[in-house]
């Protein structure tokens, strides 16, 4: 029941970046820096290569315990757009469970029934079952009234309301972002503004109410401003974004690849970099992988007619690697962004390497070079839209709760 992870360089969101060791009693770490090995513990000599929390990643469309693995997640929060839809607390426990002890589940419930957008769900006996939060899951609730109810009681309920960003009174039927490219193909687009309008009522409404609110993606330069706005208030805010919307722009489907329709759709190259700013200044919360493998049935179609989505969690730690060799974040902040910070949206107590955490534990090599091929991915399909890219950073060895999974 002990481990020893030594001759390590530690990365805490908290601590910093240290060299030593890093010890584990019954499930949690027990001390970390210079520590003297117990005759009876586990020793694993991890090279002076790299021990972060594991990550949390939060909004997840699937349950994809292979791909998980081979990216350094220990638990995900549960978009509420499964089948069926997480408004029962039956099917909210369910969830929760069926990944442990290797990957623990925390289902995100359902704010209205069905996600339909108009009766409120039963949210406090789905918190009992399991839930960590509250969403709205793909969609935007546009009756302001019931989006209204949905943060006042979530506020009494004292849990967070993680809500999908885009008006669709302006974004139905869209598949890309309005601009030069999709003019240019003939796809039908949607004004970048839909994300700020929908971005600014509900920002007034959780201030209204004293709710808590994270936007788990946005993606534009006036969001961006919306956002740091709203802290700057007090407004309980947070946010998200993938790493896709960082490294990539609407260029990406200038070839009709369906790998590059994402929901939210890539925006303008300006947006782009205001969203590198928007990291590098701590208006970003929190970096998930958006992971919603889809196989060739739904994908390999013209591209109006495919779905949106990318298998993400295996590329998530390279891709957000890039941010920190190329200086726009340091290492302790990255592990913010991947551990510990969505662990606070859930009120998960994990995501650093304190003493006295749930011993949640990733080992890495930074440097490892190798090529993303999405035909090689543990995961259920590799649509990736960064196929054939050359990127730094492989998961060695995880550890949930002390207990390495294989």
């Amino acid at each position: 029941m002990i481990l020893a992870l030594t001759n390590a360089t530690l990365a805490c969101p908290v601590g910093g970046v240290t060299k030593g060791n890093l010890l584990v009693r019954d499930g949690v770490i027990g001390a970390t820096g210079i520590v003297d090995i117990p005759a009876d513990a586990t020793v694993v000599d991890c090279g002076g290569k790299t021990v972060a929390p594991g990550i949390v990643d939060l909004g997840v469309a699937k349950v994809d315990r292979a791909a998980f693995r081979a990216g350094g997640i220990v638990r995900i929060g549960l978009m509420p757009d499964q089948s069926p839809v997480l408004d029962d607390p039956g099917i909210v426990q369910r969830a929760a469970l069926i990944g442990k002890p290797d990957l623990w589940i925390h289902p995100i419930a359902a704010a209205t029934r069905g996600l339909a957008g108009h009766d409120l769900a039963e949210m406090a006996i789905c918190l009992s079952a399991g839930a960590k939060a509250v969403g709205t899951g793909k969609h935007w609730i546009a009756d302001s009234g019931v989006m209204r109810r949905v943060f006042a009681y979530a506020r009494d309920l004292d849990v967070t309301v993680i809500a999908h960003a885009e008006d669709e009174g302006l974004t139905a039927g869209a598949v890309a972002t309005e601009g030069e490219t999709a003019t240019r193909l003939g796809l039908p687009a949607a004004p970048a503004v839909a994300e700020a309008l929908a971005i600014a009522r509900d920002l007034m409404l959780a201030e209204d109410t004293g709710a808590r609110i994270h936007i788990r993606q946005v993606t534009t330069a006036a969001g961006f401003d919306l956002i740091r706005a709203a802290k700057r208030r007090g407004v309980a805010v947070t946010c998200g974004i993938t790493p896709a919307h960082l490294h990539l722009s609407e260029i990406a489907v200038s070839d009709f690849r369906s790998f590059a329709l994402l929901s939210p759709p890539l925006r303008a190259d300006s947006d782009r970099r205001a969203a590198l700013e928007a990291i590098a200044d701590s208006t970003i919360d929190v970096l998930c992988s958006g992971h919603e493998p889809r196989g060739p049935e739904e994908k390999r179609l013209p591209f109006t007619d495919s779905s949106s989505g990318m298998a993400g969690a295996e590329t998530l730690l390279p891709l957000a690697l890039m941010l920190v060799r190329d200086e726009r974040i340091s290492l302790e902040r990255l592990f913010a962004l991947l551990a510990s910070n969505p662990a606070r949206v859930l009120g998960l107590d994990t995501g650093t390497l304190e003493v006295g955490k749930p011993a949640d534990l990733m080992l890495f090599d930074q440097q490892a070079p190798w090529q993303i091929v999405g035909e090689e991915f543990a995961a259920e399909a590799g649509n990736t839209p960064f196929d054939g890219l050359p990127v730094q950073g492989r998961v060695l060895r995880l550890w949930k709760g002390g207990r390495e999974v294989r």
